[in-house]
């Protein structure tokens, strides 16, 4: 490898990835080594050239690329500098304390000292051993593989896909996973042989490209599970207290930025907490933005305007029609990368494009629900979990056997009374499988699953299983509320959730920050009772009692509404013919990865109302417009 060839490629490589930064761009290539590094910068903190990466430690051993933020950098700063070990620093970015860190501590112990959100990459010259690293709950993204004999990463597939040696072929069992749950869960991805570095991991690569070892984890969500169900809390007034500094404390921690600072606003529980916290810790108007629908079923802007108007925020909202939203989907498979079915996307890019007119970082509330209780289905496994509980199994399955009859019923007279009859029929459905599930695991992956058998969809490939089958090691956990948290705390929050917005946001150059997932507020939700997350059948009880002190309940307390769009309406109107072109029976049998006959199927139950089909199509439609996209 020559310089100049390095170079080029590192280069395109890079530079794909402008979205993710646009005030600069840099490389370093080492041709002895045969390592070449790009990286495409936000500036955030420290903007003058002291903060320019790739950055070269001062004694020339050490090369770091860095994507994310670390809150703490002041107090690692501060620690070198006790310690006598401290550089004659440059600047005051963060990027230049993590090397500092890294060189001092080491990989692993640096590690566990910062809280951030972060993936980078360290090359230490004199050892010839790249080190990668990703945030401890996964809110930064970082691919990697080989290819022929070149070990790729990156922040996006996109970057790879521009390697010269660049070969792709579709992970057909990975195809299954994301057809169950509507993205592909870490470790794999849509290619075969390209993986995900899971959260809280770090992983070591020789100067030949070959892995020495497996990822190894440096912060265990497992430990923190049982530790802190090992050591409880009390279920006392001043528990509220305690939740309430730490939520401060975290919000304050990512309120750091040399460049102007704002916040999503829903009008929900999370975000108005977070937008309230902010506003208590600062002394001038905190901006905030959200985004309205006129399909008042989809649209949490007169509920956000409330609390703005209540905590004094200066606030923003924009009304996007049908058309505005729209237009987003072309991009889809540009933004995502892979195949992700999860419709809040459009909402979220739309938010984040609002949003990056005025400020370049934007705090979020991601991370309550799963947290501390909040989904609505929760409360539903629960009460099926408690009904299956009580009747004896041939009850349960008797009761199963007629509720599915009935639910064939209601889908029979669809067609006269279609919105009465399919709602209907998909409660009894979901009841006749809860009912008959040995357990609850059984229960919520059927709640959770979108196509409930992905093997008879995707041609060739074998059975996927479920998430809740295949992970390793399930913590001790007994309560059956706070085994589902850690399940969409390991899978659907790392993979949908964060994915969701990190690609959303950075798509417009629009750094997101997620206060709820400090991991000291995580380890504490662990250490909290059950039944102060979810009390009296609604979850969040103690984020809505910190809440309540900045803002009146009547004002925040509503039903849980999710961040959507009229998908099923839009997929049988406005988008009708994009809808049929990407599946038309000859197309998807030419391609050869999907059942034509199952898919037209679907197609023609959602046209005619007897079943509401639209997740399971829009599925199938963002995996065909990303294979589209792709040329795959």
């Amino acid at each position: 490898m020559c310089y100049e060839e390095a170079a080029r490629t590192i280069g395109s490589m890079r530079d794909r990835l402008q979205h993710r930064g646009p005030d600069d761009a840099g490389l370093y290539v080492d041709v002895d080594a045969g390592l070449a590094l790009g990286q495409r910068r936000l500036s955030i903190i420290d903007l003058s050239s002291a903060g320019h990466q790739p950055m070269v430690s001062a004694c020339g051993r050490y090369v770091l690329v860095f994507n994310g933020e670390i809150y703490n950098h002041r107090a690692i700063r501060d620690e070198l500098q006790r310690r006598g070990q401290a550089p004659a620093w440059r600047g005051h970015s963060d990027t230049e304390t993590l090397l500092a860190a890294l060189m001092t501590w080491g990989a692993r112990d640096a590690l566990e000292r910062l809280n951030g959100m972060f993936a980078f990459a360290l090359w230490d010259r004199e050892e010839r051993v790249l080190w990668l690293a990703r945030d401890r709950m996964g809110e930064k993204p970082l691919y990697y593989g080989r290819v022929g004999r070149t070990f790729l990463f990156g922040s996006e597939l996109k970057a790879l896909r521009l390697h010269p040696c660049w070969q792709s072929e579709v992970d057909r069992e990975a195809l299954c996973q994301y057809f169950r749950h509507g993205y592909i869960p870490s470790p794999r991805t849509i290619y075969r042989g390209i993986l995900k570095l899971p959260a809280g991991c770090y992983l070591e690569v020789c100067d030949s490209g070959r892995l020495v070892g497996l990822p190894r984890t440096y912060w265990d969500i497992h430990a923190v599970v049982e530790a802190g169900l090992l050591s409880p809390l009390d279920d006392k007034p001043e528990l509220i207290d305690l939740l309430e500094t730490a939520l401060r404390e975290a919000v304050v921690s990512r309120m750091e930025a040399d460049v102007p600072l704002g916040a999503f606003l829903s009008g929900g529980v999370d975000s108005s907490l977070v937008v309230a916290l902010m506003q208590a810790a600062s002394s001038q108007r905190v901006r905030t933005f959200t985004i309205g629908f006129r399909e008042a079923a989809y649209d949490e802007a007169p509920h956000a305007r409330r609390v703005a108007q209540h905590l004094g925020t200066d606030h923003t909202e924009l009304y996007v029609t049908s058309e505005d939203a729209l237009k987003v989907i072309p991009n889809i498979p540009a933004i995502w990368d892979e195949p992700f079915a999860d419709p809040s996307q459009i909402p979220t890019f739309l938010l984040s494009a609002l949003t990056r007119r005025h400020v370049t970082i934007s705090l979020s509330g991601d991370g309550g629900d799963e947290l501390f209780g909040g989904y609505d289905r929760y409360r539903i496994a629960l009460q099926l979990d408690a009904c299956r509980r009580w009747m004896p199994t041939v009850a349960r399955a008797a009761t199963g056997y007629v509720t599915a009859g009935l639910s064939r019923v209601l889908e029979g007279i669809a067609p006269v009374h279609p919105r009465l009859a399919t709602r209907a029929a998909t409660y009894l459905r979901s009841g006749a499988d809860a009912v008959r599930a040995p357990t609850i695991e059984c229960v919520y992956k059927d709640l959770i699953s979108h196509w409930k058998a992905p093997e008879r969809l995707v041609i060739g490939a074998g059975e996927p299983g479920s998430l809740l089958d295949q992970l390793e090691m399930w913590p001790d956990v007994n309560h059956t509320l706070e085994r589902l948290m850690w399940f969409d705390q390991v899978t659907y929050l790392p993979d949908d959730i964060l994915v969701k917005v990190d690609r959303a946001s950075m798509a417009v150059s629009l750094e997101s920050r997620a206060p709820l997932l400090d991991h000291r507020l995580v380890e504490l939700s662990w250490r909290m009772p059950a039944s102060v997350k979810f009390r009296d059948g609604v979850g969040k009880w103690a984020l809505k009692q910190v809440l309540y002190r900045y803002v009146p309940e009547d004002i925040v307390e509503r039903p849980k509404q999710g961040f959507g769009v009229p998908i099923g309406t839009w997929i049988a109107g406005p988008m009708r013919e994009w809808t049929e072109s990407l599946i038309d029976e000859s197309l998807l049998r030419n391609q050869g990865f999907l059942r034509p006959d199952l898919i037209r199927q679907m197609w023609h139950e959602h046209l005619t109302g007897i079943r509401d089909r639209q997740f399971y199509l829009w599925d199938v439609l963002m995996f065909q417009a990303w294979l589209e996209a792709n040329g795959s």
